[in-house]
């Protein structure tokens, strides 16, 4: 749909810099990270003008990469690709546009202080031997029964695989105003068809009691736990077992990243973006959404940005990838009851942010769990430290009740992500790059004050380097050659939508969680000002770069405007547990 103004003047500043001028677009986007890029994308592609306006100095959001030292490229928020199975890799055609996957053959492994340890071999269950109960025990560290039942789980839900993960991440919630049972739910519908011995209750529990009910021992337990703890689901909170385990499975059936670091990821979709006439502006910050008659129809930059107008019209929506606690502040005067503002300043923050370490490296950690030298494809690209329930719960209690960052080390539970070892992009010969992840307080909660971890950073990183060493002995202290440290503060100030440092946005709970989430007037999208949307790491799904939140959103838009449902285009499919607003009876 092409824009209602004319041939777009340009004017030359002083200093030679050409600024466009373009005072209406069909969609106007506040913020161009993932979702907003791939928001982009979408509208450009079907056929709608579009501007994105982006704060900061470059595009990409949280998909960011870095090359702090000539030969190292490193993630400072996001590092791995777990979108697999997301509708936009073949409707945007992002291969056609440069992304790259780097195949991961040995996705990681747990090990814990007495020298046990998992090793699994990409997702280890594709492998024909793993579908042997006596060789899976084995591999696992599980007695045969628990194999068994293992087996029989992950042999009846692998055909559906796609289908769940779909059923969880790649379709809008519902309203929940329709009153829809848990067993209604898409993922429900997906685990009814697929396992023979399916069980509501299932539907109830944390992904530690459904762990528990496997029979699942440490290690390899507290790993399923802590990664799910670290991309969103919340491992303790009640209603939250799919959606633990299937972010799980999620890691183990992507078995890639892009090649080059996540802003390959960006770029694509940037570029995919650009080729269907989107436009994209930087050092635009957006001080206001303008609403008329209770809808969006434009917005107002920063009078200090070098763009030429300093209002945009939108003539059909205003979609923000921005944080849910900015929208009160975009969105000014009696538009927005005193109520709804109050119901988002109070959405908790409480689940943790990341403190993460990027650590250059003249050779690769040896763990001495597995009994050998690793190398090549054998090489667990993903390894958690320390993977015992306990020092789990003392770490949460570390961050949750004591408000601190960990000062015991058997409380450091530390992620090493290593894709060095199999992307080449990343460090020059003879080298490699760690990335490491650990769970640390919001700013805005630590009892010292928002800069504490920051005070504390080389500290934390001594106390790294020993849990490194205790389960590596080769990496001694000299094997460290230089590290590049991001702590949550350094998040928020690296990219303002991330808010408390975090980039899933908010507490992982079922409160906040799927029709609830970010609240439940906006869990599908919409919010209380008519054309304005949010689409976001804070919208459902939440976190990770899983292109969900701007497929989801199509659907809605398709539902709101009929210059979008009038003209699908033969490349989109929609998805087949959508259901309308027509059809849920609330519009």
């Amino acid at each position: 749909m092409a824009a209602t103004t004319e041939q777009v003047p340009v004017r030359s500043r002083g200093d030679g810099e050409v600024l466009p001028r373009r005072s209406s677009f069909d969609f106007v986007i506040v913020g161009g990270g993932p979702n907003g890029l791939t928001a982009a994308a979408y509208l450009a592609k079907w056929g709608f003008s579009v501007c994105v306006l982006e704060a900061r100095p470059e595009l990409g959001g949280g998909a960011e990469n870095h090359e702090p030292s000539p030969g190292f490229s490193i993630d400072p928020h996001a590092s791995y690709f777990y979108g697999a199975a997301a509708p936009a890799l073949s409707q945007l055609e992002l291969g056609r546009y440069g992304l790259r996957a780097s195949t991961v053959t040995n996705f990681g492994g747990c090990a814990s202080p007495d020298g046990r340890g998992f090793f699994g071999a990409g997702n280890f269950f594709h492998e024909g031997k793993a579908r042997d109960p006596e060789v899976l025990a084995q591999i696992m560290g599980v007695s045969l029964d628990v194999s068994k039942v293992f087996v029989e789980f992950m042999s009846a839900l692998e055909p559906h695989m796609t289908d769940f993960f779909r059923s969880i991440y790649w379709t809008p919630p519902y309203d929940e105003k329709w009153g829809l049972t848990r067993s209604d739910l898409p993922w429900a519908q997906v685990l009814r068809e697929a396992l023979p011995f399916f069980d509501e209750v299932m539907l109830e529990w944390s992904l530690c009691e459904m762990m528990n009910a496997m029979g699942l021992p440490d290690p390899f337990k507290t790993g399923l736990l802590v990664g799910s703890w670290g991309n969103g689901p919340h491992p303790f909170h009640k209603g939250m077992a799919i959606p633990g385990f299937a972010v799980q499975q999620l890691m183990f059936y992507s078995n890639c990243t892009p090649v080059g670091g996540m802003h390959a990821l960006a770029h694509s979709i940037i570029r995919c973006g650009l080729a269907h006439g989107a436009r994209m502006y930087v050092n635009a910050p957006v001080t206001e959404v303008l609403v008329e008659d209770g809808r969006a129809v434009g917005v107002r930059v920063d009078d200090e940005t070098a763009l030429e107008e300093k209002t945009i019209r939108a003539n059909m929506g205003v979609i923000l990838n921005t944080h849910v606690k900015q929208l009160p502040g975009l969105v000014s005067g009696s538009h927005l009851s005193q109520d709804f503002v109050q119901r988002v300043d109070d959405l908790s923050l409480k689940g943790g942010s990341l403190f993460v370490a990027n650590m250059a490296v003249s050779e690769l950690p040896q763990y001495t769990s597995a009994g050998r030298e690793l190398h090549g494809a054998d090489y667990p690209v993903g390894m958690l430290l320390h993977s015992t329930e306990d020092q789990m719960l003392d770490l949460m209690r570390d961050v949750y009740s004591l408000n601190t960052h960990p000062t015991d080390p058997d409380h450091y539970q530390l992620w090493l992500i290593v894709h060095s070892a199999h992307d080449a992009t990343r460090a020059p010969d003879g080298y490699g790059v760690i990335t490491m992840n650990l769970q640390v307080p919001p700013p805005e909660d630590h009892r010292d004050g928002p800069d504490a971890v920051n005070k504390a950073s080389g500290e934390i990183m001594e106390t790294i380097y020993d849990v490194i060493h205790q389960y590596a002995p080769n990496m001694t202290r000299d094997k460290f050659v230089k590290t590049w440290v991001n702590t949550p503060q350094d998040s928020e100030f690296r990219n303002m939508a991330f808010v408390g440092g975090h980039w899933w946005g908010m507490r992982g709970s079922e409160d906040e969680w799927f029709s609830r989430k970010p609240l439940p007037e906006l869990a599908r999208y919409r919010t209380p000002v008519e054309s304005l949307y949010l689409c976001h790491q804070t919208s459902y799904p939440g976190g990770l770069c899983l292109l969900a939140v701007p497929y989801n959103l199509m659907h809605i838009l398709q539902e709101d405007y009929e210059q979008i449902s009038s003209t699908t285009p033969e490349w989109w499919y929609p998805s087949k547990w959508h259901i309308t607003d027509a059809e849920g009876g609330t519009r």
